[in-house]
């Protein structure tokens, strides 16, 4: 790739957070803190989940998956960081922006389908509660989880191979702390109207699309539990989605607090920020919020654990 006047690129420069190299520090220890909770917390859950025969069920199935999927997510930004901030370097390659944008780009979109995949879950459940074995057989949950990989992987190359038949221009700063796809289309130093139109034409059509399934989702769910005639039957179905709820809540406010942070003049630093909190913070927090009211995911940890604490490396074998 070459930049306007025909030299070569080699590399992005990675502005972070903050500049400041009193506060590198802090920012280092803070990032490396949430990253090793994120990932450790989101292991126990998929390894409690496969450990336990009880929680083979849709709804653990699609929660197992979110949680490999929130590990992925957050690996694909937070190390580079801290190796930047550990090195003093801002650089990233030309390959390696890509290859990040590209990851990226591909697990937030299955966290989205995940979610929407999750909800219709809960629907299934609450909404048909007699024949919920029979929609939600494993041929189905497979078919969904595989739908959202490809359908996120069809959008990720599409929005990377957009990027990579850009000319870029001598500057190649990113205010960022990784290669988000808008900070990158920013930098190229010709028309990017294309560009723009497919990225916000994605964002509304895979953002927009799971919420609506969402919205639809819980609107019937509610309708349904309006109609359970005891207050301890609704509180046991509106229980069995709370969590789910919360996350959903998390993972699009986080979102549309970034799209209007970036749609904002002169919002680079405010829409770094944002990010933060859908890139690390509610990958982190979502292991917490699934098993703090979940006594299955409960039980099902502390019998992992248990059995970690007893059999040591036998459990390995």
């Amino acid at each position: 790739m070459e930049r306007g006047n025909g030299t070569q690129i080699s590399e992005f420069l990675l502005l972070g957070l903050s500049q400041a190299l009193e506060l590198q520090p802090l920012v280092f220890g803070l990032f490396l803190s949430m990253y090793l909770v994120a990932v450790l917390g989101n292991l126990l859950l998929v390894l409690a989940v496969g450990s336990d025969s009880r929680l083979h069920t849709p709804m653990y199935f699609f929660l197992s998956n979110l949680s490999l999927v929130d590990i992925c997510l957050t690996s694909t930004t937070v190390p580079k960081m801290l190796v930047n901030i550990q090195t003093q370097s801002r650089a990233i390659t030309y390959a390696g922006c890509v290859t990040q944008m590209y990851f990226f780009i591909l697990f937030a979109a299955l966290d989205d389908f995940l979610l929407t995949v999750m909800a219709y879950d809960r629907y299934v459940a609450i909404c048909h509660p007699l024949h919920y074995v029979v929609i939600m057989n494993p041929r189905l949950c497979g078919l969904l989880v595989l739908v959202s990989w490809i359908m996120s992987f069809l959008n990720s190359l599409l929005e990377s191979l957009m990027v990579l038949g850009l000319p870029f221009c001598s500057d190649l700063e990113i205010s960022h702390f990784f290669c988000e796809l808008n900070q990158v289309v920013q930098l190229a130093c010709s028309d990017t109207f294309l560009n723009n139109i497919i990225m916000y034409f994605s964002a509304g059509l895979l953002g927009g699309g799971p919420l609506a399934g969402i919205l639809y989702s819980y609107s019937k769910i509610i309708s349904s539990i309006r109609r359970i005639p005891s207050a301890q039957g609704k509180y046991k179905a509106f229980s069995t989605c709370a969590s789910h709820l919360s996350v959903v809540s998390l993972f699009y406010g986080t979102s549309l607090g970034v799209y209007l942070s970036s749609a904002a003049p002169h919002s680079s630093h405010s829409s770094a920020t944002a990010s933060v909190m859908y890139t690390v913070v509610t990958p982190m927090l979502n292991p917490f919020i699934y098993s703090l009211r979940n006594k299955d995911i409960k039980r099902a940890l502390d019998r992992f654990l248990g059995r970690e604490a007893f059999q040591g490396p036998a459990v390995l074998i």
